[in-house]
């Protein structure tokens, strides 16, 4: 790997193309080096990951809309949608979209955390859809994710975006741009063009998941990866971009960011080296945000210890900065303690988690969240007997590069109420590649299978494992097999009608007669 500088140029500094970080990217998307076997079959891995939180929330409210939205531009060729049948095609922005909030909805796929945060996995949606549409095989898929995830975790090693209150999809316009380029083999200027456009209009405030997070924290990033086909077709097409954005003296570090005197480093593959950045993250077990994994795993092993949980007076999480500040007291949001509160905002409440974690002894997707779960006395006690402290110890190993030493768990420290103390700690959640049960192919597999019951048939559970072990080797026009069909019953209610399927001769005759 070799580390770049990058800093903000004034306009009368000369900043060469090959010396700006969106070139570089472009670099290593448009570097041809052979994938490896192990990172084909991680890959595999997580496309199996995202069908199988897209299955668990193909009936849920903000999918059922984005799907809505979809339908109404099909596409000849085109690209697939959860749920609906291979032979129904829409254009392939609209597939990235409604597949890339089906995926996000219930926040259970990858991860990766270093300097920022990302989901890589949210990079498959927008590639994927562009493959199925141009009729790339399934060697050219692999080759456009393994670029995606590359550029998506360098980035998020280098370039902290929450510090400044940006949402981490900036990092993710850039890494689906530069993955489409590689998949379809596009020039440096092209991609280089595209990662730029792409930064350009998919950076946005951490609003999404701060206060009352909305069902927009889904569809951000599905917006990003949207956001990334257009800027790549735009650019084929000859046009170009906001240059240099990073660099700028009015661009994304020097207004966004650090500022004029800032400077970042992003490690890249140099030339000829491999595309190996998928094999760093990591998927989650438990449908919850990332900083929880540990701690879930941690209720599920103290419970025992703990006993009667009445008899408990507080509860104490020893944690990283990130934790405490995010999901943790730290974020001083009050909706984090709320009963009441909305299904995205108790996903970010560590107090929530590890209380319905060390009632129930593990943690599940829908009841977990469900409002008589949230809403019952005895948990609400507990919940509220819980807080987060920040430990220079735990920030240190969350930041740290050394895989031995990275952590995102915690310390938890157990008061009862006779004065006795339980404590106990874990660094990493047990599904991690360091943790106690490491997830392999037939963990993802029983994922699937997991949140597929009831919702996809099981002959069709079949079909879609098989078509994914035969990723490296599908050929043009096969790619429509790393979809999923449901009966037409399972795809939840009809949402309201917006501006796509509007119709005029109806509609604003019910409006009218309603106003009059």
């Amino acid at each position: 790997m070799k580390h770049h500088k990058v800093r903000t140029y004034k306009s009368a500094e000369r900043l060469e193309r090959a010396d700006q970080l969106a070139w570089k990217i472009a670099s290593v998307a448009a570097d041809p080096v052979r994938i490896e076997d192990e990172v084909a079959e991680m890959i595999g891995n997580r496309i199996i990951d995202n069908a199988a939180v897209a299955a668990a929330s193909i009936a849920r409210r903000p999918v059922v809309t984005a799907r809505a939205q979809a339908v109404a531009h099909p596409k000849q060729g085109g690209a697939t949608i959860f749920g609906l049948p291979a032979s129904q095609r829409y254009s392939p922005e609209w597939a990235a979209w409604a597949n890339g909030v089906a995926v996000r909805e219930l926040d259970f796929h990858d991860t990766f955390l270093a300097a920022d945060y990302s989901h890589p996995g949210d990079n498959i949606p927008p590639v994927l859809a562009v493959a199925q549409h141009c009729g790339s095989s399934g060697e050219d898929l692999v080759r456009g994710l393994a670029a995606a995830y590359e550029i998506q975790v360098d980035l998020v090693k280098g370039i902290c975006l929450h510090e400044h209150k940006i949402d981490h999809i900036a990092h993710l316009g850039p890494s689906a741009a530069a993955g489409i380029g590689a998949l379809l083999g596009l020039s440096t200027e092209t991609i280089y063009q595209a990662v730029q456009q792409a930064l350009h209009v998919t950076t946005t405030t951490r609003q999404s998941r701060k206060g009352e997070i909305s069902s927009w924290k889904a569809y951000a990033p599905a917006f990003a990866g949207k956001m990334a086909i257009e800027a790549v077709d735009r650019v084929m097409r000859g046009e170009g971009a906001p240059s240099p954005a990073y660099e700028g003296e009015d661009g994304f570090i020097a207004w966004l960011l650090g500022g004029p005197k800032a400077e970042y480093t992003v490690p890249l593959p140099q030339k000829g080296e491999l595309k190996r950045a998928i094999l760093d993250t990591y998927t989650k077990e438990h449908s919850a945000e990332y900083q929880s994994q540990a701690l879930i795993d941690l209720a599920r092993r103290m419970k025992p210890d703990i006993g009667n949980l009445a008899g408990i007076e507080s509860i104490v999480i020893h944690t990283s900065h990130h934790t405490h500040y995010v999901i943790g007291t730290g974020a001083n949001d009050p909706q984090k303690m709320d009963p009441k509160a909305s299904r995205e905002t108790l996903d970010h409440s560590i107090m929530y988690i590890f209380a319905v974690a060390l009632e129930d002894g593990g943690w599940h997707h829908e009841k977990s969240y469900a409002p008589e779960r949230a809403g019952r006395p005895e948990t609400v006690a507990l919940w509220h007997k819980i807080s987060t402290v920040e430990d220079p110890e735990w920030t240190r190993r969350y930041h740290s590069h050394d895989p031995r030493q990275k952590a995102f768990g915690g310390r938890v420290v157990v008061t009862l109420k006779g004065g006795s103390v339980i404590s106990d700690e874990i660094a990493v959640a047990d599904a991690h590649p360091l943790g106690a049960r490491p997830f392999k192919r037939p963990d993802y597999v029983r994922k699937f299978r997991t949140l597929a019951e009831g919702v996809i048939a099981a002959a069709e559970q079949d079909r879609f494992i098989a078509a994914v072990e035969r990723l490296p080797t599908l050929r043009a026009g096969e790619l429509s097999e790393l979809s999923f069909v449901v009966e037409s019953s399972r795809l939840g209610a009809a949402p309201q009608r917006g501006i796509f399927d509007w119709q005029p001769d109806t509609q604003t005759s019910a409006r009218r007669a309603a106003a009059s």
